[in-house]
Order: C-alpha cells, then structure tokens, then sequence
C-alpha cells in the first residue's frame, strides 16, 4: 500500500464514508474519524445531529467559538440556519425512538459478524460507553471508521471481539484504509471495494476475520 500519513488515512476514509451519505437524513458523527465526515458532506439535506442536544450542527471559525456550545465531544460546534435545541433526554428519546438515520462510529474491533466493541480496553481507565450504545440499538444505519490494523499490526477486523462489546447489533458498513466491507442480511462481512492503493493480498493478510468477496 502507498505509504500514507495517519492524517491522510484519516481523512480518505471519511472522505469515502461521506459518500454513502444521501439527504434527507439526520446523521450522528462520533468521536475521531467520524468528525471528519463533516468536512466531505455536500448534500444540504443532510442534518448533523450532537447527542448532547443540537440537531443542525457546523463547523466553527475560532473567533466564532462559544464556550457553551459543545458536541459530545467537547469539541467547538456551530450552528447551521435553523438548528434546534434539545435537552439530552429528548436527544436520546430521538435516537432510542428510531429517528437518527446514520450514526458513523469510530471502533477499536469489529468480529466478523459486524458486532463492534468500541468503548473499553481491559486495563486501561473506562471513560464509559456514552452514547455509542443507544446509537448502535436505534439509529437505522451504523457506519464504522476505523483503522485496519492496530499500532503494533495486529488485526482489528477479529473472528471475534476480544474487548467488550458495544452492543449485540450489527453494524452496516466498515471502512478502513485498505477496504470497504458491507455487513449481509445472513451477519457475513462482504468485501466490496478496495480503497486506493490498497491490493486484495494486504486485505487477506491483514484481516483475522472470515470475509466473502
């Protein structure tokens, strides 16, 4: 694969996530990657929603930052014409109710049935699941972004999760840098592209779950 930087990779897979991205549609971003989903959306039928409580969420200039407004993860939003408010109990009635049509998550593996653990490493401090769990049971799509590899090359892409789960659901579509795999109605993992410069050799090897072509 063409050497890339860990920045370069970050955004090529979220460049490519954006891509599956068809308004009308309200979409959750989670932490990492996924913020960077933002940056390649071109439809203005798409609403970005914060489960802190915004439906309607942009990017902010920095002379523009309010200290108050916050997405789930601390990070500065702004907001687009028209956003809306809510409070969190409202925010997650939305998302456990069905009415969150994508979430796109950040994970740290992937079994090769699409269930993800994204929220905890045994030994290290638990910061807590936050709201990756509801998003995982009541957004209609959930589309992860991760790495495919960890930092010492070992596999994310497991025949099963060795961290704990996020949730017993499914999760949609996985993109990486090498590939893009499509969860099957039977919870097969199903490669369908091949990113840039990527070959199917690299994917085989580096990737302990069973997939079909």
């Amino acid at each position: 694969m063409t050497t890339m930087t860990k920045q370069e990779m970050q955004h090529m897979i979220a460049q490519r996530v954006a891509k599956e991205l068809k308004g009308p549609m309200s979409v959750n971003l989670g932490i990492g990657i996924p913020t960077l989903v933002a940056e390649y959306m071109e439809d203005d039928d798409i609403y970005l929603h914060t489960e802190n409580g915004l439906l309607g969420v942009t990017d902010v200039e920095e002379e523009d930052i309010d200290p108050n407004l916050v997405n789930a993860g601390k990070l500065p939003v702004g907001e687009a014409v028209g956003a809306a408010y809510f409070n969190s109990s409202e925010s997650f009635a939305m998302i456990r109710g069905g009415h969150v049509d994508a979430a796109i998550l950040g994970a740290l593996q992937v079994d090769e049935h699409g269930v993800i653990a994204n929220w905890a490493v045994p030994g290290k401090n638990i910061m807590g699941v936050g709201g990756a769990m509801d998003l995982l049971v009541g957004a209609k799509k959930v589309y992860v972004t991760m790495t495919h590899t960890s930092k010492d090359g070992s596999p994310k892409l497991l025949k099963e999760c060795t961290y704990p789960i996020t949730s017993t659901r499914s999760v949609d579509m996985i993109f990486t840098e090498l590939a893009v795999f499509e969860v099957t109605e039977d919870k097969q993992l199903r490669l369908v592209e091949l990113m840039p410069g990527a070959t199917i050799e690299e994917v085989r090897e580096k990737t302990e779950a069973a997939f079909i072509e």
